[in-house]
């Protein structure tokens, strides 16, 4: 017989066991792993955590897919996301084409919309187990389009499509009418649009249009990292490189891309309703990332009064784009224009990194400081606003800063390229401003001591970025908009859109300063690559290549003796090869091993 103890202790063992049934029948996924887990580095889940009601209902968002087959130039329809697919069959979707030919299914435009529709609280995948897989807008309307019929029906005719954010995962080498037709879209109706730049080196593709175009948000990837484990590539992510993803500047001088998001994503599998499978490290699985999180930001601020300005009304596209570029996340080595040891003035974005990786959550903060208009303003926030040459040639935001040690002052200004609104589309330079932003530290109780702590002005681009460690020796700014060259100027109103914050610096040490190749450990492998980018940078001096450990501007020996200084450095989830070199001395041996060989 039990004793009354025992029984005592059955008792209490059979009310936890009925507590955590009656938890799990509550939320049977609670403590399911969520996927895609890039979405962790972007920002989106802890998104999520903060406003669990983020979910993209009520978000309509256009996706323009391509066909795959096409015979003596004519599209087969088969465009189609597999939304028989368990993660896709919920999704509400319209899709759009000529309806001439029965649709088949793409398995691209089924990835991307995977990515962006996606919800399958019992998702699977062999070599990670269970999961529960989640899109960034689960609960969004999605609108697919086939491509030639948007072309034919939406930008020749000028109609914008029902959404607040347009996506395009493909693009073209050169700029078109059509190309110019969707910049005129994003001009004169202030659709925000989102596309892929491209495939890098690897792909032979330059920046891709319309990702290259003035009023497009161009994405780059984010490579995952080096590791042999799937379970790690898909959970952890480390640079923009320009061999998987295409870089600026632009034959016309423009810097591309204007932000990087991580790609490969398990997404779904259009062959099978039940399978996923990575995506692996290509712009167009960043690109769905990217307009996701616009797609939260257009939810958030339809819903509050107080932030309807940043989605509505005239040139609401360029107030999107400065909120997501302000908010960006620099990566190591990210820096303005050209490998130089000064702040490139001329060119406002790095051409590998754009303003840097796409975060949720800081886009949500700066959303929701709300807008501020010129005057005294809180150190951040947005604004919405116009410049005229002749009645308001700039705008001022006075800002303080009680304790400046320390902070980083971000300020990003965009405006719109202006086209003609009917084909082909001509690009109406007459009416394009030029626009300059500036950062003044300035003290109120003596003038002379004010000065200019930095600024952006590029002939070329519609985009101004500013990223600057404060004066601790002033608590005082201005952050100025203005017309560049008012006596050259169209008389046109401008439109901009502003944004601004204040941080703390970041700290400096990263392992992908390091770990050149991403492969989780300092060793003769990071070695071999700042060698071979030491011996391109010699012969091309171009501005993309990593290893400028010092930041001196160039690449020579001081950053190997940097590298040597981080031998053995290692990621925590690198997992040491049954192969691994016991000597810790032998980084330093290779060296001069490869510098022999190189000589």
């Amino acid at each position: 017989m039990l004793k009354s103890t025992d029984k005592r202790l059955l008792s209490l063992l059979w009310i936890c066991i009925l507590t955590a049934s009656s938890v799990w029948a509550e939320d049977p996924n609670a403590l399911m792993p969520v996927q895609p887990l890039a979405f962790n580095h972007a920002g989106i889940h802890a998104l999520r955590q903060i406003d669990p009601d983020l979910t993209g209902f009520g978000v309509n968002v256009a996706v323009i897919c391509r066909s795959i087959t096409y015979i003596d130039d004519v599209p087969q329809n088969d465009y189609r996301s597999n939304f028989a697919h368990r993660c896709l069959y919920n999704t509400p979707v319209t899709f759009h084409d000529q309806g001439s030919q029965t649709p088949g299914t793409s398995p691209h435009s089924t990835a991307i919309c995977s990515l962006l529709f996606g919800r399958d609280d019992e998702a699977a995948y062999p070599p990670l187990g269970r999961f529960r897989y989640e899109g960034v807008l689960p609960e969004a309307q999605a609108q697919i389009y086939q491509f030639d019929h948007f072309v034919t029906e939406n930008i020749i005719n000028q109609v914008s499509p029902e959404s607040g954010v347009l996506s395009a995962s493909f693009g073209n080498e050169f700029e078109n009418w059509w190309t110019r037709g969707i910049e005129a879209l994003a001009q004169h109706q202030g659709l925000v649009v989102v596309a892929a730049i491209g495939n890098g080196t690897d792909a032979y593709d330059p920046p891709l249009y319309p990702a290259a175009g003035a009023n497009v948000i161009g994405v780059g990837v984010v490579d995952s990292v080096n590791a042999a484990e799937i379970a790690v590539r898909l959970a952890n992510f480390s640079l923009a490189h320009p061999e998987h993803s295409s870089h600026g500047p632009t034959g016309a001088g423009r810097c591309k891309p204007d932000i990087v998001a991580p790609g490969n994503c398990l997404v779904a599998d259009a062959n099978d309703p039940n399978r996923y499978e990575p995506a692996g490290n290509y712009s167009s699985f960043a690109t769905p990332v990217v307009a996701g999180t616009i797609g939260l930001l257009i939810q958030k601020a339809s819903q509050e009064p107080t932030l309807a300005p940043a989605v509505s009304g005239v040139a609401h596209n360029c107030i999107i784009k400065a909120i997501l570029l302000n908010s960006a996340k620099k990566l190591p080595f990210w820096h303005k224009g050209h490998l130089t040891t000064d702040d490139d003035h001329t060119v406002p974005l790095d051409h590998m990194q754009g303003a840097g990786m796409v975060d949720a959550v800081a886009a949500y903060e700066q959303l929701t400081t709300g807008r501020a208009k010129p005057g005294n303003v809180p150190s951040t926030a947005w604004d919405k606003n116009t410049l005229h040459v002749g009645t308001t040639p700039s705008q001022v935001y006075q800002i303080n800063l009680p304790q400046p040690a320390g902070k980083i002052i971000t300020a990003t200004a965009v405006w719109n390229h202006h086209y003609a609104d009917s084909y082909p589309f001509a690009a109406a330079a007459r009416l394009d401003a030029n626009l300059k932003l500036e950062v003044w530290a300035v003290d109120p109780n003596d003038p002379d001591r004010d000065y200019l702590l930095d600024y952006s002005d590029s002939e070329i681009d519609n985009v101004e970025h500013i990223y600057r460690p404060a004066d601790a020796n002033y608590t005082d700014y201005e952050i100025i908009v203005a017309i560049s060259n008012p006596e050259e100027a169209s008389p046109a109103p401008q439109h901009y859109g502003l944004a601004w914050s204040v941080s703390e610096a970041p700290a400096k040490e990263s392992l992908f300063h390091y770990d050149l190749n991403a492969d989780g450990i300092v060793d003769t492998a990071d070695i071999a690559v700042l060698m071979n980018n030491l011996i391109r940078w010699r012969q091309a001096e171009e501005d993309y290549l990593i290893g400028d450990l010092n930041t001196n501007g160039v690449i020579d020996a001081n950053d190997f003796e940097i590298l040597l200084e981080h031998n053995t450095l290692k990621a925590d989830w690198y997992v040491e090869p049954a192969e691994a070199i016991a000597d810790p001395t032998h980084l330093a041996k290779d060296l001069d091993a490869l510098t022999e060989s190189s000589l």
